[in-house]
């Protein structure tokens, strides 16, 4: 008995020490594998970034008949005197903002619906967003041309904000109803308590913890119709009506392409995504909801 009774002092520091070595082996593979992450992610990134930093190059170098030197801004003067790209933005400015602000205007409260509500209207309303959303848009264009030139709405900004608005609402509203329902519905419970109708909890409490949602919401809506082509190619005619998508493809000539302009105007249509991403990273966060339940 004395004898076992003295080898566990002995066998307690030779456990330590052994402990101790392997969490420092494990912390040595663990520190080569966070390396070999961030070089895999260095390099991927710089792959994704090769066609941008070319386009941006391209785009302030001088072109064929310039006689300039070095970088330039030439060919974004160029382009804004000597075409219409200032009318191509503004058309892509007017019909994107518009689907953004109809697409968010829609989506929240359907979206609010679908998380909230349980019958089988709304089980059958779930089901043919489903199915709309399965469906292409290219399955769609010809059936809505044929409609729009009847309705005079082909060749007008108008109709092509129409088709946007009908194209992102499903999944704008899929997505409204999935952050909804991450919001504890305790929090409506308690502003009903305090006398707030279900319209007043829905746009005091439920909008006011979702802005990550309905940014997200926002600025799917805004890259759908800001970058779409297949839409406007078919609904577009008229030069002066074209956005920038349509704008890009008209310097693109049968037997010619005009490369510094079609680099310029590309630089222009990636800056206002750059910025609406930069200015609105910062409301992007998670846990403000957690601390609206503290201390129930």
């Amino acid at each position: 008995m004395s004898a076992v009774l003295h080898a566990h002092p002995e066998s307690g520091p030779a456990l330590g020490v052994e402990a101790d070595k392997r969490r420092k082996v494990l912390s040595e593979v663990g520190q080569r594998g966070r390396w070999w992450r961030f070089a895999a992610i260095l390099i991927i990134t710089g792959i994704v970034l090769v066609p941008i930093m070319v386009t941006v190059l391209l785009a302030f170098t001088p072109g064929p008949n310039s006689t300039a030197t070095g970088l330039t801004f030439e060919n974004l003067s160029n382009v804004f005197s000597k075409t219409l790209a200032a009318t191509w933005l503004k058309n892509s400015l007017v019909t994107t903002l518009s689907t953004v602000v109809v697409s968010v205007a829609v989506a929240a409260p359907a979206g609010y619906v679908l998380s909230r509500g349980r019958s089988k209207a709304v089980s059958g309303y779930s089901l043919l967003l489903f199915v709309m959303q399965s469906l292409p848009i290219i399955t769609s264009v010809v059936p809505l041309f044929i409609l729009f030139a009847g309705m005079g709405l082909v060749d007008n900004l108008l109709g092509l904000t129409i088709i946007y608005v009908g194209s992102t609402m499903t999944v704008a509203t899929w997505m409204m109803a999935a952050y909804f329902d991450s919001i504890p519905i305790s929090l409506e419970e308690a502003s009903w308590i305090d006398g707030c109708s279900v319209f007043g909890s829905f746009t005091k409490v439920v909008l006011r913890n979702s802005l990550p949602g309905v940014l997200s919401t926002a600025i799917f809506a805004f890259l759908l119709a800001w970058n779409d082509y297949l839409v406007a190619i078919v609904f577009l005619r008229s030069n002066e009506i074209f956005t920038l998508p349509m704008g890009v493809q008209s310097f693109f000539q049968q037997n010619a392409t005009d490369w510094t302009s079609v680099m310029a105007l590309a630089v222009v249509m990636m800056l206002p995504p750059v910025i609406v991403f930069a200015t609105l990273n910062k409301y992007f966060s998670v846990g403000g909801i957690g601390g609206s339940l503290a201390g129930r």
